[in-house]
């Protein structure tokens, strides 16, 4: 005896297929989900590459216009933040750093946040959107990039209060990691 190709017996195997089909691609989905998150290091307490060379001479142009360096904020310590207002990582990070950075600022602390290559109107009302306090440059070139060395967004660079490089990350940090590594610095 010959079966229908549309028995109920058919049927109930193409949706067990199917189903089969559909669970392992949400498998797959998260599985490279929460890789992409561990590789861009979200949630963690990222160890910063240890440094110990001179800051690069960068000299810029601020979100209202002005000439700004680097050297301007000699005897602070700051963090150098290398980010894009359409990098979803940079969009993430930015409010746990202005989180530190009002927390820390009275003891010497600032952030230097240099967005790569947005015209200062659409930087303007993306930082308003955020409520960014910080510093904000425009590097319409990449200059900053290349003054450090690294095409990755985001990534952050700490300078001491005498201008030398001491800690990079490159991908997204937290406020946790900025307590854990940026905190022991302001102390001394």
């Amino acid at each position: 005896m010959q079966r229908d190709s549309k028995s109920p017996t058919t049927l109930v195997r193409i949706l067990i297929a199917a189903g089969i089909c559909l669970v392992g691609a949400a498998l797959l989905s998260l599985l490279v989900g929460l890789q992409a998150n561990r590789l861009a290091g979200t949630g963690t307490n990222r160890p910063p590459v240890v440094m110990h060379q001179a800051a690069p001479q960068l000299a810029l142009t601020s979100l209202q216009g002005n000439p700004v360096s680097l050297a301007d904020f000699r005897g602070k310590v700051i963090l150098v933040n290398n980010w894009a207002t359409w990098c979803p990582p940079c969009q993430a990070e930015l409010p746990e750093l202005q989180a530190y950075y009002q927390a820390h600022a009275k003891q010497g602390f600032v952030i230097v946040g240099i967005e790569s290559g947005e015209p200062a109107a659409t930087v303007s009302g993306f930082v308003h959107r955020l409520g960014l306090t910080f510093p904000i440059w425009l590097d319409p070139d990449g200059t900053a990039l290349d003054a450090f060395e690294n095409m990755s967004l985001p990534s952050s660079y700490l300078m001491d209060q005498k201008g030398v490089l001491r800690m990079s990350w490159t991908g997204q940090i937290n406020q946790d990691t900025l307590e854990k590594y940026v905190t022991p610095l302001l102390e001394k």
